[in-house]
């Protein structure tokens, strides 16, 4: 019988070799030169490398990209992304395939990672709160609504960020509160509560985790939280800004992890006017307005903090402002295409790529020039993460 099976199984090795053969193998590369450009009219991200500036691959079945948002894994190889309709899904940059998939909420607009690496936590609008994955296997480990008042409402969360300690910090947009959620033990999650100014819409945590600042909607100013010293609570940065002048309308909102934290000052965006605000880090004085194009929506510091980058809202989408640092002064203004909704600088600053929606494109600009380098074909493109966030707290 033995020898039967032998006879009639010598071309089953052949055609286990050609089968292995005929499988795609990622190419050898670190993690470190890679990044995603969400193509939100496609419902996929573009995999690209920002050394070669170029496109590696399209991973397709990520849902509705409109307002998509991208955190990466602690070794960079995974990029988890959220999508409007509450999707959150694990892509993986070396094999562009989904490494996983789940849709836990009905809207959700951003996420972050633990200290530790080993959570994924998403922030929602509805139903309001944040709920923590399991960073490998995407399995809910910890539910945290947003709850207030007596009557059961929960708000919509905003400005999420990691926190050491594993701890997550986040804003409640309708219950006016800074929250602080301990995941140490994911179990039990431990929160803290403090009040916030008038409508919270949007936050940043400054890069060595001691300061958040929220950007508030309902009223002119911003809430601060010492989180080296939490106890002395929430304090008012900047209130009455636009005091004696009418605000102009608000056509798009500055935007998460929009503001930029450069030689020892936050440069933020003015709601309703035209103007970047200056902030002393520390003492939080205003020491400057610096009057741009139209009204800010991304104010974002160059690596190296020299220079802030500015883009815009509607109608003047068009066009970007770069400010010099170190005079606080506009240095260039131009038009790199229509709808610029994003940019993200290449990890040491010497280059950044910035989306036109409306052109259909990602244009890669030399930073010390502003000389255009290269041009990359897109499906109405919008956010561009690359996985050096991996590495900074608040990213």
């Amino acid at each position: 019988m033995l020898h039967l099976i032998v006879k009639y199984m010598w071309w089953i090795v052949p055609v286990l070799l050609l089968s292995a053969c005929a499988t795609p193998q990622p190419t050898l590369r670190g993690t470190g030169d890679l990044g995603v450009v969400i193509e939100r009219a496609t419902g996929q991200v573009q995999v690209i490398e920002t050394s070669g500036r170029k496109s590696l691959a399209q991973v397709s079945g990520l849902g509705d990209l409109s307002h998509a948002s991208v955190v990466f894994s602690r070794d960079g190889r995974y990029a988890y992304v959220f999508g409007r309709d509450g999707g959150l899904t694990k892509v993986d940059l070396l094999t562009a395939t989904i490494a996983g998939r789940v849709v836990q909420a009905g809207n959700s607009i951003g996420g972050a990672v633990s200290q530790d690496g080993r959570l994924v936590v998403a922030q929602n609008y509805e139903p309001g709160g944040i709920k923590a994955f399991d960073a490998a296997t995407l399995e809910l480990v910890a539910d945290v609504p947003a709850d207030y008042g007596t009557e059961g409402k929960r708000s919509k969360v905003v400005g999420l960020a990691d926190l050491p300690g594993n701890r997550f910090i986040y804003s409640l947009f309708d219950a006016n509160e800074i929250r602080v959620t301990d995941l140490s033990d994911p179990k039990n999650p431990k929160t803290e509560r403090y009040p916030a100014g008038k409508q919270p819409y949007d936050a940043l945590v400054t890069p060595d985790g001691r300061y958040y600042i929220a950007g508030l909607f309902g009223e002119d100013g911003l809430s601060m939280l010492d989180l080296w010293q939490p106890a002395q609570g929430v304090r008012a940065i900047l209130p009455g800004y636009g005091r004696g002048e009418q605000a102009l309308p608000v056509y798009k909102m500055p935007h998460l992890r929009g503001w930029a934290v450069a030689a020892g000052r936050a440069y933020l965006p003015a709601i309703g006017r035209h103007e970047v605000l200056v902030v002393e880090l520390g003492s939080w004085k205003e020491v400057a307005r610096i009057p741009v194009k139209s009204q800010p929506v991304f104010v974002m510091a160059r690596p190296d903090g020299r220079e802030v980058w500015v883009n815009f809202a509607f109608p003047d989408n068009g066009w970007m402002q770069v400010i010099d640092t170190f005079t606080n002064r506009l240095v260039d203004t131009f038009q790199p295409g229509r709808a610029i909704l994003h940019l993200e600088f290449t990890p040491k600053g010497e280059a950044v790529w910035i989306s036109a929606r409306d052109d259909n494109k990602v244009a890669i600009y030399d930073t010390a020039t502003r000389r255009k380098l290269a041009e990359l074909p897109a499906a109405s493109p919008s956010g561009i993460f690359f996985t050096s966030r991996a590495f900074r707290t608040g990213f």
